[in-house]
């Protein structure tokens, strides 16, 4: 077994504690290996990556290839080696808006759901001064015991709710303490900063790996990104010498555009009179909504329709508009690949069909619950530069059912959000940045953002996040979702359900995937529009 690689991030880029971060796993000779696929392409035999540096000669022409390739863009050879890191004690918001607005990477993290978080796991940004370094901790302090507060106010409510639901265990409450305790997990994070410790298996490819080095730079953490990033590069140097031979430096701030649009539109970094009016009118448009259908194909149907008879090559007269979308999308008409765990849908050529309808949503979601949405990484959203939607004169948040339902809960919460704006407010007054102070911004702040994607990656989506285990914000926006679908789309719309809907429709029991987790509620036979939870 190799030996873990392990580095601890420069002390000297202010950050506190500093990020660890480990090479578990890797491609042996990557470098040699992205030129070996690269001459394989013009070879009448493979090329192995032993044979490109065998000799002084056929080190010379590796090293050609890999210049010339890197400098057309054919950067495919760089994709197939692959690196698997362990990060820890890094932010949760790095985690959000640089190694998860992609979709170039696969990771297994922390749940803050199903885990507690301890006291004092959070990062400290780099700050001008003691002084500010004192104010973000006293702050960020007071989350923290918010957050073990919230636990006991909410204990009350939701053993209430949870009863409500299960009847029958209420005799045996014992076995159920820690389902109850993960519930209150779920909604008292909500009050955490961003700021936030976790720890997670990051896997990349080596083309991701020279992406994240050029773009460190940019926003919202600079710092925290050049540390991390700046350890895993470290790391694979020492694996592999050559393999950022020709690595690119990283690109400048200044240099890219959402910096000079942003710096014009926001000159004071954000909050201000721009951020207001954004939000006013986002609001207005949003209606009230989670998430609102404002963009479809106009043809969706009978393009799905017709895209399923191409790949069966039969007329209109042979399958119908109704009777082709049924056979794509009924889970009774492909009960071994809806019924089953994986999801093959890609994979096979009728429900590729599934691809040209296309939707575009406006969301409005908390900070922790798009942490999950976008992991959904075939639904991609132009997600914000978190200062731009920052609002300071008031708390922009998105708070859990179970918390507006309880007083003491959500006056707690409202208070301690208005304190810890200004706090956020006194750090930038004593010269931290807009990028350090967010780092302060509770859980359950709003973000505003458009998602698109095609029906073939919202169908797997829904159907996932309908379930009444999901997270109950994403499970919210997805009912509302695929209630305005039924209303375009109503052929698409009708065969869109939870997972237990999807069973029983393809005849496999138990209906519910989840054994002892099963929610209580027999969605499989409910209609979505009257899906309702608290929590």
């Amino acid at each position: 077994m190799r030996e873990r690689l392990v580095q601890t991030c420069e002390p000297e880029l202010g950050l506190d504690p500093a990020p660890e971060v480990e090479l578990v796993n890797w491609f042996d000779d990557p470098y040699d290996n992205a030129v070996a696929t690269a001459r394989t392409c013009y070879s009448s035999k493979v090329v192995y990556p032993e044979q490109v540096s065998r000799t002084a000669e056929s080190r010379q022409l590796r090293d050609r290839i890999a210049e010339s390739t890197y400098k057309a863009g054919h950067h495919t050879t760089l994709q197939h080696a692959t690196f698997q890191f362990v990060l820890q004690k890094v932010s949760r918001q790095l985690i959000w808006s640089f190694l998860h607005q992609h979709p170039f990477y696969n990771s297994e993290q922390v749940s803050q759901r199903y885990v507690k978080v301890r006291r004092g796991r959070y990062t400290v940004p780099p700050l001008p001064s003691e002084a500010a370094r004192e104010l973000f901790h006293a702050a960020a302090g007071r989350q923290m015991e918010a957050y073990e507060r919230l636990i006991e106010l909410l204990r009350g409510p939701v053993s209430e709710e949870y009863y409500r639901v299960f009847p029958a265990r209420r005799r045996h409450a014992e076995r159920w303490t820690g389902a109850l305790e993960k519930r209150l997990y779920e909604v008292a994070r909500y009050v955490l900063p961003v700021a936030t410790h976790a720890h997670l298996y990051h896997t990349v490819s080596g083309l991701t790996l020279h992406r994240y080095r050029r773009l460190v730079e940019h926003y919202d953490c600079p710092a925290e990104q050049r540390a991390v990033v700046g350890a895993m590069c470290s790391l694979v140097q020492r694996v592999d010498p050559e393999f950022f031979r020709l690595a690119e430096d990283p690109l400048p701030l200044e240099e890219t555009l959402e910096h000079e649009l942003f710096t014009r539109l926001h000159p004071q970094g954000g909050g201000g009179e721009v951020t207001r009016r954004f939000v006013d009118e986002y609001e207005r448009e949003l209606g009230g909504r989670r998430s609102k259908l404002v963009d479809w194909k106009r043809q969706g149907q009978a393009t799905l329709a017709r895209s399923v008879r191409s790949v069966l090559g039969v007329p209109a007269e042979a399958l119908p508009d109704e009777e082709a979308i049924r056979r794509v999308l009924d889970p009774a008409a492909h009960a071994a690949i809806a019924g089953g765990a994986l999801n093959l849908t890609s994979h096979l050529k009728l429900t590729r069909a599934l691809h040209h309808p296309h939707y575009t949503f406006m969301k409005k979601l908390s900070h922790t619950a798009d942490s999950q949405d976008q992991r959904h990484r075939m639904t991609p959203a132009a997600r914000p530069i978190l200062a731009a939607q920052t609002l300071l004169d008031a708390p922009d948040l998105v708070l859990p059912e179970v918390v507006e339902r309880t007083p003491a809960a959500r006056e707690l919460f409202l208070e301690l959000a208005t304190d810890t704006l200004r706090d956020m407010a006194t750090l930038r007054d004593m010269g931290a940045s807009a990028e350090a102070a967010a780092y302060l911004l509770p859980n359950a702040t709003a973000v505003r953002f458009e998602e698109s994607g095609d029906l073939l990656a919202f169908h797997h989506k829904w159907s996932l996040r309908l379930c009444y285990l999901a997270q109950e914000e994403i499970w919210r926006a997805s009912r509302e979702e695929v209630l305005q679908v039924r209303e375009v789309e109503p052929l698409i719309g009708a065969w869109i359900g939870p997972p237990c809907w999807t069973r029983k429709r393809a005849g496999q029991t138990p209906y519910c995937p989840e054994g002892d987790r099963f929610c209580g509620i027999p969605a499989w036979s409910l209609p979505v529009a009257e899906f309702a939870r608290v929590i």
